[in-house]
């Protein structure tokens, strides 16, 4: 692993109770999630929201060990660390949602309505990736132990490479950069809030206003699930994370990331 330590410091300039308090900010890592997994493994005392970023990451992850491309000090990479052992292993998508609102909370504020979530957990802009978040947890019994959400957002990058036609990023859309330091403080205090709107049972607040928000909710795509291709309408997400997709023929399918990729045209 290799990094360069930008600095470690406690952080009142963001408005929150927790999260981003302490901050490390890292000039060069291989993946903020890994650097934050490293220094839990050495028994490294850390706060609950202590924040890890990095203006770099060489070897940054997304969902199923897919690369995540990151022009250097152009947009936002970081992990958090959180403690929801108020939730139970079959909750933990609860988790997902919290995070996935937090972030588009921010972003609807900024881009309106056409800011959606991807199912499970990337960020989109109409119909391009602007987001994407990887949470990794580890269990204590049948209770979530420690979570690290490792969040991606593309913020004033202009070219992207192999993912030209799929990515965007806030600069792309406004014409204009953004401060990054001001979005990480917006950031960190909307994903607090939903944070402990979760933590304090709100779950059905949090059910609507993911579905609100879900990407192609109620509207008509194809899909490739189980390697075959199937017009279907996204109807919903399962109380475990499992995407309902009612087919053309009238069936419906309750499925798990690995099972149906998205078609775009």
């Amino acid at each position: 692993m290799f990094f360069k330590l930008i600095n470690t410091l406690q952080n009142n300039i963001f408005l929150t109770l927790f999260v981003g308090h302490s901050l490390v900010k890292l000039n060069e890592v291989d993946s903020t999630n890994t650097y934050l997994k490293n220094l839990l493994s050495n028994s490294k005392p850390l706060i609950e929201g202590t924040v890890i970023m990095a203006d770099y990451q060489t070897a940054g992850r997304g969902q199923k060990n897919n690369i995540w491309e990151s022009e250097k000090g152009a947009n936002l990479t970081f992990s958090i660390l959180l403690r929801p052992s108020f939730l139970a292993i079959n909750q933990q998508f609860q988790l997902n949602k919290a995070i996935s609102l937090g972030i588009s909370d921010v972003l609807k504020e900024i881009l309106g309505e056409s800011s959606k979530i991807k199912w499970p957990n990337d960020i989109y802009f109409k119909d391009k990736k602007i987001g994407g978040i990887l949470i990794e947890n580890t269990i204590k019994g049948n209770f979530l132990k420690e979570s690290i959400v490792g969040i991606g957002l593309n913020v004033n990058q202009k070219e992207f490479g192999l993912h030209v036609n799929r990515a965007t990023s806030l600069s792309k859309i406004l014409h204009q950069d953004y401060d990054l330091n001001k979005l990480l403080s917006q950031l960190c205090s909307s994903i607090e809030s939903r944070y402990l709107q979760l933590k304090s049972g709100k779950n059905q607040l949090l059910d609507k206003n993911y579905l609100d928000r879900l990407f192609r909710l109620n509207e008509s795509h194809q899909y490739e699930i189980k390697s075959k291709n199937f017009k279907g309408i996204i109807r919903g997400v399962t109380s475990t994370g499992r995407l309902n997709i009612q087919l053309s023929d009238g069936g419906q399918m309750f499925l798990d990331l690995k099972e149906v990729k998205f078609i775009f045209d």
